[in-house]
């Protein structure tokens, strides 16, 4: 992921680390800020039946959501890590320093004012960062999985968006608004969030996070 984010023209003022365990002296060892939380989980079929009935209850209800929230649909198979990582550094362009020249800063600058699924089609078409994504996808041993590999693994983006903690995933229609939350208690509310997630499927043992932190 540092190489991905290098080879897109990211400042490394922010750095991706691993988030060992969710007790709170685990989470102390994670540098402060954390700007987002990437949650890597398995599509399972109790996280799918929640799916459903989560959108289902969100359509009937409503939620706030601000339109400041960066959220794009994913279309590209197997491209849930890239878009985690879109919808990580998106809601924290302001915290970004990017090159230049950077491929990412163009391709938001171009999409920030299209719909969720025009941004995904603009990546379709958006060699620079699709490239990106496919060579970062096959470099190191043939048989170790990258970011996007494993179909039956599946990236999310949480970040803070105005003081509420938004979960993003480009499989759902729309961003899910988990409450609030501010910068100090950000990490912990993220991983409240990924716990719930962790014990919808007890049995499962294939859950990582990861944190975009300050360097």
């Amino acid at each position: 992921i540092f190489q991905f984010l290098k080879q897109l023209g990211i400042h490394p003022d922010w750095q991706f680390v691993d988030v060992y365990g969710m007790e709170p002296e685990l989470l102390s060892m994670v540098p402060r800020p954390v700007c987002a939380v990437l949650l890597l989980f398995p599509i399972t079929e109790k996280y799918e039946t929640f799916r459903t009935e989560e959108e289902e209850r969100i359509k009937a209800k409503g939620q706030d959501v601000k339109s400041s929230v960066y959220f794009m649909k994913q279309t590209i198979n197997n491209a849930c890590g890239t878009i985690g990582l879109i919808h990580a550094i998106a809601n924290n362009r302001d915290k970004m320093n990017f090159e230049t020249n950077s491929s990412l800063k163009k391709f938001l600058e171009d999409s920030l004012s299209m719909t969720p699924e025009e941004r995904a089609k603009y990546l379709e078409t958006y060699e620079a960062i699709r490239v990106t994504h496919e060579s970062s996808a096959h470099e190191g041993q043939t048989e170790a999985p990258s970011i996007d590999e494993k179909v039956d693994l599946h990236f999310i983006a949480l970040v803070n968006v105005g003081g509420h903690l938004y979960e993003l995933d480009g499989r759902k229609p729309f961003p899910i608004n988990h409450g609030e939350t501010s910068d100090d208690s950000f990490l912990e509310d993220a991983i409240g969030v990924c716990k719930k997630f962790m014990e919808r499927d007890p049995e499962e043992l294939r859950f990582n996070a990861i944190a975009l932190s300050a360097a």
